[in-house]
């Protein structure tokens, strides 16, 4: 999948949007779909699987919330990001958790769309290469995160973590003892080759700790470096069984 192959489901109530986002994205050789409402994106993504989503909130019957959560219910592991004008942090939140990869507000710059949905493209590839390859498993304290499987399990019982999640915490979990700053977290997890404006780490590391920390209010795990980004716990993982 490159991008000269790789196709674009648009999902907004709005027309002239999608016309927009379908002619930015056709100028880089992606295929394009559209779709006005949640119904028909659900259908398309059952019919021609597309490689990405790209999805507004704000549609005449299902909320985007709705279609995000249905789609990784239905186990389509295809990267989506969310296109809104909404832009409370309570929003970002909830797309996140419920599975989006990624929240980019309106009105947005064409050539930041473009980067995002090339960074996230190149980063579906590799995780899909990355599953057939990596069999490894760490293992901190209580904590299990299975790359080959890609699962995680705390104190023996199986975690769940969306897509992002999961690529976060490994990433993380792989260079433990580091002080990672965010710009390196964008680069590796999401695929970002230039620093961009986001909130998407901080809400991750959020959901994460609710997830994985006995306390999340004193993390042991996922530690912050003030001014530079995270640290996972200097703790040597120990050997798999």
């Amino acid at each position: 999948m490159d991008g000269q192959q790789a196709r674009v489901l648009v999902v907004d109530d709005d027309a002239l949007i999608r016309k927009a986002v379908r002619l930015t994205c056709e100028s880089e050789g992606y295929t394009v779909d559209e779709a006005e409402r949640g119904a028909d994106a659900l259908g398309h993504i059952d019919a021609s699987r597309p490689d990405i989503v790209l999805l507004d909130l704000m549609l005449p019957d299902l909320s985007g919330f709705d279609v995000c959560r249905d789609i990784r219910a239905a186990g389509h592991r295809m990267p989506v990001l969310i296109v809104s004008a909404k832009s409370e942090e309570i929003d970002v939140v909830l797309g996140l958790e419920i599975g989006a990869d990624d929240y980019i507000n309106k009105p947005f710059r064409p050539r930041e769309l473009l980067a995002r949905i090339a960074a996230h493209l190149r980063k579906a590839k590799e995780t899909k290469a990355d599953s057939r390859q990596d069999d490894s498993r760490l293992i901190f304290r209580d904590l299990v995160i299975d790359t080959g499987e890609r699962r995680v399990m705390r104190d023996g019982h199986d975690v769940v973590l969306t897509h992002t999640e999961f690529d976060l915490l490994a990433y993380l979990a792989a260079n433990a003892g580091r002080a990672l700053s965010r710009e390196r977290i964008l680069s590796s997890v999401w695929g970002y080759e230039h620093p961009i404006e986001t909130r998407v780490i901080d809400v991750h590391v959020r959901n994460l700790r609710r997830k994985i920390e006995p306390d999340p209010g004193q993390p042991r795990y996922i530690l912050a470096v003030p001014g530079i980004g995270y640290r996972f716990a200097a703790v040597k993982p120990q050997p798999a069984v």
